[in-house]
């Protein structure tokens, strides 16, 4: 694609030029630490595995990854340097992607930052550090998720607050999606079959599965499937935007 990697390197050395960067990974250090160590009974548990990690990990991607992904499209059309982005001998997809490439690359600069807890579990005990190694990817392909839906969302408003609110509700209701409280709310109005497709878009019970070591393809495909078909959206939107 003609322009990505500038657009990416635009995109991520952006993050660094300003307080962004310092502030997200600050907050979610700080906050990965709280609810591991003192929420999660890290110590308490006695148990060398990083499950009170990961098990906070879509809650805080909940809030976090909207707040990176509210500034992708909305901020370049409020200021209009959007005219300016898709003048330049630059291909639409190639924007799009090197946009989303970039916020991800940052998240993951950021999850990468967390090493420290996996060796603090390895010199605590003698994890299984296959699963956590899942873990990690796992928290990798749902932030990923979350910000592709965050970027879509973000290309339809110049607002980044509004961006900011519909990211969360939506991504709200792709975790909370396969609880049983859910589906047996939605059990009231729609057949079995249609309840367990809503059950089966859940990031909850995905990660939950990918974080306990399970690798299985079909939860990896529904993550890069959510990643691919957001990001396409996000083309479209743009696309069909670029005049206003």
């Amino acid at each position: 694609m003609i322009g990505l990697w500038p657009v990416f390197r635009r995109e991520l050395s952006g993050y660094f030029t300003t307080p962004v960067a310092l502030v997200f990974i600050v907050i979610f250090l700080f906050l990965s630490g709280i609810f591991t160590f003192q929420i999660g009974k890290f110590f308490e548990a006695g148990q060398a595995d990083l499950s009170a990690f990961f098990t906070f990990h879509p809650w805080l991607y909940l809030f976090l990854i909207p707040a990176v992904s509210m500034r992708l499209w909305a901020e370049e059309r409020k200021t209009g340097t959007i005219e300016l982005l898709l003048t330049l001998p630059i291909s639409l997809p190639a924007a799009v992607l090197g946009k989303y490439l970039a916020a991800w690359a940052f998240t993951g600069i950021a999850l990468l930052l967390t090493f420290p807890v996996w060796i603090t579990v390895n010199y605590l005990g003698q994890p299984d550090n296959g699963v956590i190694l899942a873990g990690y990817l796992g928290s990798l392909l749902m932030a990923g998720a979350f910000l592709a839906i965050g970027s879509c969302i973000s290309a339809t408003t110049k607002s980044q607050v509004i961006a900011f609110i519909i990211s969360v509700v939506v991504c709200l209701l792709f975790m909370l999606a396969g609880l049983k409280e859910v589906q047996g709310f939605v059990s009231g109005w729609l057949p079995l079959e249609a309840v367990q497709v809503v059950g089966g878009f859940s990031f909850l019970t995905r990660f939950e599965s990918v974080a306990k070591g399970v690798l299985d393809l079909r939860d990896i495909v529904f993550f890069v499937s959510i990643i691919a078909t957001f990001v396409a959206a996000t083309a479209v939107v743009v696309n069909m935007k670029k005049a206003e």
